[in-house]
């Protein structure tokens, strides 16, 4: 079992496990708490009601947020030509082609969010084993792989958040920075949250989202009510 820093029991000790708060109690609460000295992110975790063994059942994709992430994303783009010049110019920290599959093979991951035009994918497709189990791998679902990359990467630069399943059925995401307003938090996650119960599978039978927590990054979390 984890040891627990003197701040963390503090802040536990103020949430109440046994209840479910409203979206705007539990973000002002968890904001209220006892913190480190930096400006942490608020993060949702989300239990779904899916068979994660079923690939018919697994959900993956992005939204907007729209009050942003408040911090910097690192977006790479793997493109040429026109593209290249247009993801350049829409902000994109790193552009290449068969050189940065090469450079991202020999170890350097220093980066949020991967995006593709589709002629590219033959040299992203070697990087499976790399960017997969970081969830950084590019896909048609969460608007990564597109031909409008310029745009693409507007869009993450601005707040877009990937999501997907992992092996045990549940979704993570940012939404946001403990000195947000509660009010721009809220906003932020229930776009999330409106975004994600749309991209419910047709196969998923009986309730699909069954517990949602909120918590900063190196807090406590608070069990939520959502109505779709």
């Amino acid at each position: 079992m984890a040891l627990r820093s003197k701040r963390y029991l503090k802040a536990a000790a103020q949430v109440d496990r046994s209840k479910v708060y409203e979206p705007a109690a539990a973000l002002a609460l968890i904001q209220g708490l006892p913190h480190p000295k930096f400006d942490e992110t608020l993060e949702v975790a989300v239990r779904l009601g899916i068979d994660p063994k079923k690939s018919d059942q697994l959900v993956r994709g992005a939204v907007s947020l729209p009050k942003g992430l408040g911090r910097k994303v690192t977006v790479v783009v793997f493109a040429e030509g026109d593209k290249a010049a247009a993801a350049k110019a829409a902000g994109a920290d790193e552009v290449g082609s068969a050189e940065l599959a090469e450079k991202i093979l020999g170890g350097w991951t220093a980066f949020d969010i991967v995006i593709a035009s589709p002629d590219m994918m033959k040299h992203v497709g070697k990087l499976g084993k790399v960017l997969g189990p970081q969830g950084k791998m590019p896909s048609p679902k969460s608007g990564t792989v597109t031909a409008d990359v310029g745009a693409a990467v507007r869009e993450f630069k601005a707040g877009k958040v990937e999501f997907r399943t992992d092996a045990g059925g549940n979704v993570h995401a940012a939404f946001g920075k403990r000195s947000f307003k509660t009010e721009d938090l809220e906003a932020n996650l229930r776009a999330f949250l409106d975004h994600l119960a749309a991209m419910r599978p047709p196969a998923v039978k009986g309730q699909f989202m069954r517990r949602i927590s909120v918590s900063t990054s190196m807090g406590p979390g608070a069990w939520i009510n959502y109505g779709a």
